[in-house]
């Protein structure tokens, strides 16, 4: 009860005693299953998808259903609102949806993303400000940034009569600054002997000094109070920080000096499953004719490879460089099992044509190794110079793939603006077929600051690009690299970005700067614009895997044994 008293929580109503509770001792309401606030957002959202869920809905869902480090599932994820929250508050997350806009949305949405820094438990300055609000000496384990042991939240005491009777430093703060109080009344109760026989005790001290009071009573009076206010200042701050405290899970604490982006991803394409058709009398339908029905289709809907190869005998195949354009002279159909069509085209300064067959990926889904390689074979028996495979995606190990015997295969990426390939207006300046070539690369062993000599490093010279007109591979250097990342201990399943560097021609540190709105570390951005690894161990898979993208954001990727 003393202890009450000296933080001014009790006092006299008539003959009873009352508690002194204030709205701050706890103000929070918790929510219920009432959302009107997220209905109200929507008005003001800015919807990038027809169906796009606002973030304020997804982000309330994340937050009391997961911790921070958990994984996430959408696997109807539209334009990616579930990655953007998630990704902002420190959850991992798969992301599944079978319309390649939504994926396209989702991706650009995520990698063009500017999210706060919250400061981590597990830090230095996690330390330091978790001691500031618990009022203790910060701590001295040794920190790793583990994102999973959360982040440093805003909390709110739930303060109750029961905390302030137990907390001790309601005493010691008591006594330290008592003494400054007694001092000023008795100060101001001499400059008052002549007005007020008895004096003040404390409690009866008005809040403004009283007309007539000379200056030394005016004096006194301000320090009084002062010292009165500083004194339950101290003990209001010790009694929130000894009670008991609920955390505000959205409300981390920012460091306003740092901007994050998003951490690595992939963007993986499998293809869908197969169904068994069946035709007007109900009878199944063999593979081979399976092919030719289009499932769910208006029966009018022209055939999507021979929309592909008008695209394509228009707008030719495009490489890194304008001048490596292969230009079609004829693109006629071919009777194969996957080459379907013959396309001629001028090699060595216009003086030579060369055939090449062209074999075209699924509408929706993904060329494996297995089809080039088949593909090639039939390009091969049927006498043509190389194969051109054009397809949305890409197995992972199909990237690797690059000649069979004498025949060179040329993969080229199509543009995802093809799925409305009958509503494009046709021209030979749309990059809708796009090569990027195999990167010349050398695993070079090195020693590490261990003196380990099972250490190996990536170098990156360039990418080796076939050029149609002289008929040979050449190389380009590092500036038609945007960046490239290493994937230290490949699983063979999925790339996962280890390393990443920057390169390219011009200025990437100022346009990094641009994008992000931000200053740079320089010592920071020295370790990223490099054409070289840092050193690593040779992983326990016995395979490293390295992705390079070029500067119109096409990507291939190599695995290495070592």
């Amino acid at each position: 009860m003393e202890r009450l008293d000296k933080s001014g929580r009790v006092f006299l109503v008539g003959n009873t005693l009352r508690y002194l509770r204030f709205l701050r001792d706890f103000s929070v309401v918790p929510y219920t299953n009432n959302w009107i606030d997220t209905g109200i957002a929507g008005f003001t959202a800015d919807k990038r998808y027809v169906v796009q869920t606002l973030p304020k809905v997804v982000e309330r869902c994340v937050l009391m259903a997961t911790d921070v480090g958990d994984l996430v599932l959408d696997p109807t994820c539209g334009s990616g609102t579930t990655a953007y929250v998630a990704e902002q508050w420190g959850r991992r997350w798969i992301m599944i949806d079978t319309s390649r806009v939504a994926l396209a949305l989702a991706r650009s949405r995520v990698m063009g993303a500017r999210y706060p820094y919250y400061i981590l438990v597990d830090s230095p300055q996690g330390q330091r400000t978790e001691a500031e609000l618990s009022r203790s000496v910060p701590s001295e384990k040794p920190t790793y940034g583990d994102v999973r042991q959360g982040f440093v939240y805003e909390r709110v005491p739930h303060i109750t009569l029961k905390s302030i009777a137990n907390n001790a430093e309601v005493d010691v703060i008591y006594e330290r600054m008592q003494p400054h109080v007694e001092s000023a009344l008795k100060d101001l109760n001499q400059a008052l002997r002549g007005r007020r026989a008895n004096g003040f005790v404390e409690w009866e001290v008005p809040r403004e000094a009283e007309q007539g009071w000379d200056d030394a009573a005016c004096t006194a009076h301000a320090r009084f109070w002062e010292a009165r206010i500083a004194r339950q200042r101290e003990i209001d701050a010790c009694i929130a920080a000894r009670a008991e405290y609920e955390f505000l899970y959205d409300k981390p604490y920012q460091d306003n000096k740092k901007v994050r982006v998003a951490g690595p991803f992939t963007v993986e394409s499998l293809s869908p499953h197969r169904l068994a058709a069946l035709d007007e009398n109900d009878e199944l339908v063999i593979a081979e004719t399976a092919a030719n029905y289009d499932l769910g289709a208006d029966v009018s809907r022209r055939d999507f490879a021979h929309v592909i190869l008008e695209n394509l005998r228009t707008a030719g195949v495009q490489q890194a460089r304008k001048a490596g354009r292969i230009t079609f002279s004829s693109l006629d159909p071919w009777p194969g099992e996957l080459v379907c069509a013959e396309g001629r085209y001028l090699e060595g300064n216009a003086d030579k044509e060369r055939r090449a067959g062209i074999f075209i990926g699924p509408e929706f889904g993904t060329v494996s190794r297995p089809d080039l390689v088949r593909a090639t074979r039939e390009a091969a028996d049927a006498g043509f110079d190389a194969l051109i495979a054009c397809a949305f995606n890409y197995e992972a190990h199909a990237t690797e793939f690059n000649k069979l015997g004498r025949v060179p295969v040329l993969k080229a990426r199509m543009n995802a603006d093809l799925h409305m390939a009958e509503d494009l207006k046709k021209t030979d300046t749309a990059n809708l077929f796009m090569i990027f070539g195999e990167p010349d690369i050398d695993v070079e062993p090195v020693t590490s600051e261990d003196g380990e000599d099972d250490w190996i490093q990536v170098k990156i010279n360039g990418v080796d690009v076939f050029d149609p007109s002289a008929g040979e591979v050449r190389s380009d250097g590092p500036d038609g690299i945007a960046c490239w990342f290493v994937d230290t201990d490949y699983n063979e399943e999925s790339f996962f970005v280890r390393q990443a560097y920057f390169l390219g021609a011009g200025d990437p540190y100022k346009s990094l700067k641009t994008t992000l709105k931000a200053e740079i570390d320089p010592d920071a951005w020295a370790t990223l614009h490099s054409d070289t690894s840092r050193p690593f161990p040779k992983p326990s898979t016995g395979r490293i895997a390295v992705k390079v993208i070029n500067h119109l954001g096409d990507e291939v990727m190599k695995v290495f044994g070592v």
